[in-house]
C-alpha cells in the first residue's frame, strides 16, 4: 500500500490497523537535541483517545505511547523516532455481521474496489484509529515549533448548525467543556443537540478551526508547494474531512477586491496588515500574520438507523450498525487537525532553509 508517508524533510510514516496488535508512527528528519518524553506525546494522544465523554466511543483504550527509538536521555538523537501504541480493547466480533456488506459513508466499497480485499474489523487502515500515528508525530512537531515561537490554538467552531460567533470566542474555555468549544454556553447548546442525535440514532458533523501564530513571513513555496496547498492537502488527508478553508475561504468569493485585500502598514521595523482576510498566506507564502484554517468534518457514518446498502456479491440489503461509535467525530479530531498542521509547517520550515544563500552562509560560515 502506497500513501502512508507524509512530508519531505520532516517525514512521517504511520502504520497499523484498528483491530491489529498496535498502531504507530516512524518520524524521520527530526533534528537532534529536542527535549522529548513519552509524556509530551501522551498529552496529545489524551486529547483524541476514546471514552472521554458520552459523545465519544465507549471503546476503552489507554492509548499509551511507547518510544522505541530515536530518543536517548529524553532528547532526540537525530535518528528515526519510532512510537508504538498498543490496541487493547478491540471487539472484532462486533463487525462479524457486516463483513459481507458495504457500510454507507465508509471506505468499505472503495477499499474493496482498489485492493480486492478489505479488513472489515473497523475499517483497518481506513479507520479513524490510524490518526494515532499522526497525533503522536504531531506532538513532536508541535514541540519543535514551540521552540521557534510558533503556537497553535485549535477548537470546535461548530457542531451541526450551532456555531460559536467569533465575537464570543473565549479560548480559556476550550479545555473546560467536552466538545473543545471556545464558549461554554454554546458547548451546552451543542451537547443538547447531540443528545437529540443520540436519541434518534443519528450523528452530527461540525467545523474545526485552527489559529497558528508565530510563523514568520516567507514560509511556503510559490508554485505547487504553496503553504495553503500543503496545509489543505494535509488536513484533507484526515478521513472525516470534506472541506478546508484558509482565511475567509468561500466567503471571499462573494466579496470585492477593495474589501478582501488586507492593507499593509509599517510599525517600527515590522510590516503588518490591518486585516487578515488572507488567513496569513499570500501567494502560497506566509505573510507573518496569524494563519487561520478551518476543516469541515462530516457526520459519523456509523449510525444505528437502518440504511440501504449492497453486499459484496451485489445483492441489495439493509444494514443497522451496532457496536461502539462516536455520535460526533469533531471533538476528537481537533487535535488531529492541529497535528497535521504542525507536521506541514515543520516540514516547510526545514525546506525553507535552502531558499536563500544567506541562510546557508549564516550556518556554515
Amino acid at each position: 500500500m502506497a500513501g502512508s508517508t507524509y512530508g519531505n524533510l520532516f517525514k512521517i510514516t504511520t502504520w497499523g490497523e484498528s483491530h491489529g496488535a498496535a498502531v504507530g508512527v516512524v518520524i524521520d528528519g527530526c533534528p537532534a537535541g529536542l527535549p522529548l518524553s513519552e509524556e509530551d506525546i501522551q498529552h496529545y494522544l489524551n486529547r483524541r483517545k476514546p471514552g472521554q465523554s458520552r459523545f465519544t466511543t465507549a471503546r476503552q483504550e489507554a492509548d499509551q505511547a511507547e518510544i522505541l527509538s530515536g530518543v536517548f536521555n529524553e532528547r532526540t538523537t537525530g535518528t528515526p523516532i519510532s512510537i508504538l501504541v498498543k490496541n487493547q480493547d478491540q471487539r472484532s466480533k462486533d463487525y462479524g455481521k457486516i463483513k459481507d456488506c458495504y457500510r454507507p459513508g465508509h471506505a468499505d466499497y472503495t477499499f474493496d474496489a482498489k485492493y480486492g480485499f478489505r479488513d472489515y474489523r473497523g475499517g483497518g487502515r481506513s479507520s479513524g484509529r490510524e490518526t494515532i500515528g499522526r497525533v503522536a508525530a504531531g506532538a513532536v512537531a508541535a514541540k519543535l515549533l514551540r521552540r521557534l515561537g510558533i503556537e497553535f490554538t485549535t477548537y470546535t467552531r461548530s457542531i451541526g448548525e450551532i456555531l460559536v460567533p467569533e465575537s464570543e470566542y473565549d479560548f480559556s474555555c476550550i479545555f473546560e467543556n467536552e466538545l473543545y468549544m471556545p464558549n461554554n454556553a454554546y458547548a451546552e447548546k451543542a451537547s443538547a443537540y447531540l443528545g437529540e442525535c443520540i436519541k434518534s440514532m443519528d450523528s452530527s458533523g461540525g467545523v474545526i478551526e485552527c489559529q497558528i501564530t508565530g510563523v514568520p513571513a516567507g514560509i511556503g513555496e510559490p508554485v505547487f508547494d504553496k503553504l495553503d496547498a500543503a496545509l489543505s492537502g494535509g488536513i484533507m488527508s484526515i478521513g472525516a474531512v470534506k472541506g478546508v478553508e484558509i482565511g475567509d475561504g468561500f466567503l471571499a468569493a462573494a466579496n470585492v477586491g477593495s474589501k478582501n485585500n488586507d492593507p499593509f502598514y509599517s510599525k517600527g521595523n515590522h510590516i503588518l496588515k490591518k486585516t487578515n482576510h488572507s488567513g496569513g498566506i499570500l501567494g502560497g507564502i506566509s505573510d507573518g500574520d496569524t494563519i487561520l484554517l478551518r476543516a469541515a468534518i462530516k457526520p459519523t457514518p456509523s449510525i444505528a438507523q437502518e440504511q440501504e446498502t449492497v453486499t459484496s456479491a451485489g445483492d441489495n440489503t439493509t444494514i443497522s450498525i451496532t457496536g461502539r461509535h462516536d455520535p460526533v467525530i469533531v471533538p476528537r479530531a481537533v487535535v488531529v487537525v492541529e497535528s497535521m498542521a504542525a507536521l506541514t509547517i515543520a516540514d516547510l520550515l526545514m525546506m525553507n532553509m535552502s531558499a536563500r544563500l544567506d541562510n546557508l552562509e549564516r550556518f556554515y560560515l
